[in-house]
């Protein structure tokens, strides 16, 4: 039964949440503005241009992957907030960052349970990889 009290620690619980993610997201996001008005982040996407393609990305979403891949989910959030791509696009990175995401983290977390470090980083992003492109091939 939900009480009063329950919807208090729910609602503590949850600003507690939001407050953390935010203090990830609204910083990459700021960065990612700092890019684009220095004008990096189109040189990055220039020289990125043409293996996001493979994806039917733009050379911006790399940045996206790369942040997804070593900070995690929330931190690809982060990045693609600030960039403007349709919902093929958005779905794609999801599903690659879902596959790939945080490998520093978890690989070490995969490494004390016995497994390979680098067969563990390979299958990752050879998944994310491979999804990522059927992903596009079918929808894109």
């Amino acid at each position: 039964m939900v009480t009063l009290d329950t919807f208090k620690r729910g609602f503590n619980n949850g600003i507690k949440t939001l407050i953390a993610l935010l203090k990830l997201m609204v910083p990459i996001y700021i960065g990612v503005q700092l890019l684009s008005i220095s004008g990096l982040l189109s040189i990055i996407a220039t020289f990125f241009t043409p293996v996001m393609s493979f994806f039917g990305l733009p050379g911006e979403a790399s940045l996206t992957l790369i942040v997804g891949y070593f900070s995690g989910i929330y931190g690809a959030l982060g990045t693609l907030a600030a960039i403007k791509l349709n919902a093929v696009q958005a779905t794609t990175i999801a599903i690659m960052t879902s596959i790939a995401h945080n490998l520093i983290a978890e690989t070490a977390v995969i490494k004390k349970l016995g497994v390979s470090a680098w067969a563990s980083i390979a299958v990752r992003l050879f998944f994310s990889i491979l999804f990522g492109f059927l992903y596009y091939r079918i929808f894109g």
